[in-house]
């Protein structure tokens, strides 16, 4: 039987999470931005460590904040957006180095996931998007990459959609996470630390 992971994408708007996305997937770029307004979920197959597995990606509209619990339901619309969040396997919290405000969203989505008792110890990817405009970042990559890393115990890497860079192995990595995450033998931070490495894994 092949195992099915499920994986959220989340950012602010405009950040790139849906080109990431069909990048990694059907090697296709656009430069034109079409916001993404509804849930969309993609289900490719993929292979790791000659193991078969069903990827589930969410790509997730703009959100005020991550759903905490289902007590109090949020309006019908947020909550189709919302619903299963808090079911993954693993985050992808993706963010533009070129937007502060972008991070900081991040950020606030961060805590929210580790405050959010549902969740556990899921592990969480963050993404610093558009590589390519690495002269225009707000803050130097090795000072963010220490706060993420050492404060926020998450993983940490930077792609570019538009030149396809670091695409494929954000996903080799995302996946090692997620199927370490299913594991649950270690705690999360030396998972995230082991799943940074080219040849732990192959995706097809």
């Amino acid at each position: 039987m092949v195992e099915t992971l499920t994986v959220a994408v989340l950012g602010g708007p405009k950040v790139g999470k849906t080109a990431i996305i069909r990048q990694f997937l059907y090697h296709d770029f656009t430069e034109k931005y079409r916001p993404t307004e509804d849930r969309y979920i993609y289900r490719p197959s993929v292979m790791l460590n000659g193991n078969s597995y069903d990827l589930k990606i969410m790509d997730v509209p703009y959100v005020a904040a991550f759903p905490a619990n289902s007590s109090q339901p949020p309006e019908p619309r947020q909550d189709l957006k919302c619903w299963g969040l808090r079911n993954m396997d693993a985050y992808v919290l993706v963010y533009d180095i070129c937007s502060p405000e972008s991070f900081e969203y991040v950020k606030m989505l961060r805590q929210q996931i580790q405050d959010n008792s549902n969740i556990g110890e899921a592990p969480v990817i963050i993404v610093g998007s558009k590589r390519d405009l690495q002269r225009q970042r707000f803050m130097p990559r090795r000072t963010l990459s220490l706060l993420v890393k050492k404060t926020w115990k998450c993983g940490y890497m930077e792609c570019s959609a538009k030149y396809n860079w670091h695409i494929v192995l954000l996903f080799k990595e995302l996946l090692c996470c997620a199927v370490a995450h299913g594991c649950r033998s270690n705690h999360s931070a030396v998972r995230l630390q082991g799943a940074l490495h080219r040849n732990r894994c192959s995706l097809m």
